[in-house]
């Protein structure tokens, strides 16, 4: 439990949430672009050349590790906001948009990495 009695501790606990908001979705993103990369070289390719599959799940494995950090980042916000005492909350401050952004780009990485690994597993099978 926080003894300091200062509102910064929850602004400065939300901050770090926020980065890590925004270091989930750029995981995402680059992700994304892995992924489509690799299909679009896979697709480019010669019909004698043999590229890489690795490339598209490679993507696939950023866009699930995007998806995890925004979920567990907003668990350990939770975590800290548990350690606070009322005077480190500011009258009338919503506490819970952070993580509730975190929480639908987590759950619409895992879609977006769903949808993908499905695509991907049904060509695989198909080859």
């Amino acid at each position: 439990m926080s003894d300091l009695k200062d509102p910064r501790v929850l602004f400065a606990a939300e901050r770090t949430l926020l980065a890590w908001n925004r270091t989930s979705l750029s995981l995402i993103a680059f992700g994304f672009v892995v992924e489509r990369a690799g299909t679009v070289i896979r697709g480019a390719t010669l019909k004698g050349a043999e590229p890489s599959g690795i490339i598209p799940w490679m993507g696939l494995l950023f866009i699930a590790l995007g998806a995890f950090v925004a979920f567990y980042s907003s668990r350990q916000y939770l975590a800290v906001l548990k350690t606070l005492s009322p005077a480190e909350y500011p009258k009338g401050y919503r506490l819970r948009w952070g993580v509730v952004v975190n929480i639908i780009v987590a759950i619409l990485g895992a879609c977006l990495s769903a949808i993908l690994f499905a695509g991907h597993a049904r060509e695989w099978l198909h080859d």
